[in-house]
């Protein structure tokens, strides 16, 4: 294997990489909506908790009905994830300390992350919440709305406009349709370990218009910041990962490829962050 594929693979597989992607888009909240430097504490609780949150998910996920490198390796590597676990473990834990002040709001936000990955613990109480799990993929992106969006502005206590509500409803619908391609790729493995998700219910057409609903939503309320002194360039590169969703959504349904999923879907929840951090520069 070539070294650069080794290490792609490391910060793809290792969960380093969607961490960085949670970083980041509490740093967008922060420049669009606060209009401030981001806290680096908080930062620092948002990478460890979700190096944690990862590591803990797939140390867990064991098989898949569909061909995967990612369980491959984990499989070979399986002390890693345990070693950034802990790791992760301890930086939420320094980082927490930091920002005691507001333990409430931290502590929901790790419960509400716990119980995305609940059910796959080996135990007849959690096995039970399969049952339940109709709506996983909305929770799974309210709980990156709340932390990468809601937390940011909580933990500064500062004023905010409307655009904050739009910019929720934005990043949601947005992280909801990637999420939906998601879902769709694990329905075989929903089926097969009686997890109960919406898209295992839904009819194509269903998926295909629900998909479509939440893009639609996303980009009325992106354009709607707007209204608050958002420049047309900002609104733009807010809109970029949208059109790039949409246009893979025909080729995420035929190729369950990871590095497609794992690398490319999840890079576009933070792709508008890195853009709009860079024109920030």
């Amino acid at each position: 294997m070539h070294v650069p594929k080794r290490i792609i693979d490391f910060f793809v597989y290792s969960n380093l990489f969607i961490a960085g992607c949670a970083v980041v888009m509490a740093m967008q909240t922060y420049q669009l909506i606060l209009h401030q430097p981001p806290d680096l504490n908080y930062l620092g609780f948002v990478f460890f908790s979700s190096i944690t949150s990862y590591s803990f998910h797939w140390y867990l996920t064991l098989d898949s009905q569909i061909p995967s490198p990612r369980i491959a390796w984990l499989n070979k590597y399986k002390n890693v994830h345990l070693f950034l676990f802990f790791i992760g473990i301890a930086g939420s834990a320094y980082f927490f300390l930091m920002l005691l002040e507001y333990w409430p709001w931290l502590i929901l936000g790790a419960f509400i992350t716990f119980l995305y990955s609940a059910p796959k613990i080996p135990h007849p109480w959690f096995r039970a919440l399969r049952r339940i799990a109709i709506g996983k993929t909305i929770f799974l992106a309210g709980v990156w709305t709340f932390v990468t969006t809601v937390l940011p502005v909580v933990t500064t206590q500062a004023e905010h406009q409307g655009d904050f509500f739009l910019f929720i409803c934005s990043r949601f619908f947005l992280i909801y349709a990637i999420c939906i391609l998601f879902d769709y790729r694990d329905r075989f493995d929903d089926r097969a370990k009686g997890i109960r998700s919406l898209i295992t219910f839904m009819s194509e057409t269903g998926i295909r218009n629900l998909f479509l609903f939440s893009l639609i939503v996303y980009v009325a309320t992106t354009v709607a910041m707007q209204l608050y002194g958002h420049s047309v360039l900002i609104i733009l590169m807010l809109l970029v990962p949208g059109i790039i969703t949409a246009a893979l959504y025909n080729h995420a349904r035929r190729n369950f490829s990871d590095m497609l999923f794992y690398f490319v879907l999840d890079g576009l929840m933070a792709l508008s962050s890195v853009l709009t951090l860079l024109a920030w520069i």
